[in-house]
């Protein structure tokens, strides 16, 4: 269904299990970059109504995770910490030439968003399968689903607002890209590394 052409090494799910913490102080400034994506496009690209509405309630959304994941922090005593790169949205955001005609900016972004939530649903979805604390795994299960609304929420305003037969090319050769960073990693305690 997500389109991944390379899925997570299972290993990865022991990594973030046994670095559970680190996962979710990542997760949690992921949350944050996800909110801060939609507000970035409202501001971005005010005329475009029907996706300002919706990255409205996406951003209500994504926070309202953050607070779930925060909250879970602050349960454990763990400090949520200063951001850290990511490494992998890093390297993805390489993909698209930088500039064009507007459409194409957009279009871009979208596609990296819907990627970013694809990959996030799958991983996710690890946790929820091989984490032993079932509370968190149930989290991580419901989780996925939230992620995987936006992924096809994201890709679905990309062909809606550029050329549907142009827009499918970008993504698989987005894919096909993706592929080639997510090879290398999977051994770190992140979301996405």
């Amino acid at each position: 269904m997500l389109g991944l052409k390379l899925p997570t090494d299972p290993r990865w799910a022991n990594i973030a299990e046994k670095n559970i913490d680190e996962i979710l102080i990542d997760h949690a400034h992921c949350e944050q970059k996800a909110a801060s994506t939609a507000i970035s496009l409202i501001v971005s690209f005010p005329e475009y109504t029907e996706l300002v509405t919706e990255m409205i309630a996406l951003v209500k959304e994504e926070m309202s995770h953050f607070k779930l994941v925060h909250d879970k922090l602050i349960a454990k005593g763990v400090e949520l910490g200063r951001d850290r790169k990511d490494l992998y949205v890093l390297q993805l955001l390489k993909f698209f030439p930088k500039g064009g005609s507007r459409t194409y900016q957009l279009v871009h972004r979208l596609l990296y968003a819907a990627l970013i939530e694809a990959r996030s649903c799958e991983r996710f979805r690890l946790l929820s399968l091989h984490l032993e604390d079932k509370e968190l795994a149930k989290f991580y299960k419901d989780l996925m689903i939230s992620e995987a609304n936006h992924y096809t929420l994201f890709l679905g305003f990309a062909r809606q607002y550029g050329n549907r037969e142009e827009v499918d090319v970008k993504w698989e050769a987005l894919l096909e890209f993706e592929a080639t960073i997510i090879k290398d990693l999977g051994t770190h305690e992140s979301v996405h590394g």
